[in-house]
């Protein structure tokens, strides 16, 4: 090896030790090799995670849990309300039927 290619080994080991700095550089959490690019994003995530559920106007676990334990017995009320009239629809519409087939076999009669 002459000493030009010794100095471009050298060279490119040191940008590369550059490169993986400043990609490395700045940050404290734990950074995975196998997955660099991934894990920065979940630190930089876990840093930045309530100023992004401010920003988007987020809910949080417990008050969504909240949310559901207030509204949802009368919500399971209105659908139970809403099957009892489903039903009542039904045997509405089979008891007019069955009128109406009483009214047409009188009128029937009358007119016979």
């Amino acid at each position: 090896m002459t000493i030009v290619e010794g100095l471009l080994v050298l060279i490119l080991v040191i940008l590369i030790a550059f490169v993986l700095y400043y990609y490395f550089r700045g940050s404290t959490g734990k950074l995975e090799i196998s997955r660099p690019l991934e894990s920065r994003v979940d630190e930089y995530l876990d840093r930045r995670f309530d100023l992004l559920v401010e920003e988007w106007s987020l809910v949080r676990r417990p008050e969504a849990e909240r949310f559901r334990d207030k509204h949802l017995p009368p919500l399971a009320r209105d659908e139970e309300r809403m099957a009892a009239l489903k039903a009542f629809e039904k045997e509405f519409g089979e008891e007019l039927g069955s009128l109406e087939e009483r009214i047409e076999a009188l009128e029937n009669q009358v007119i016979h």
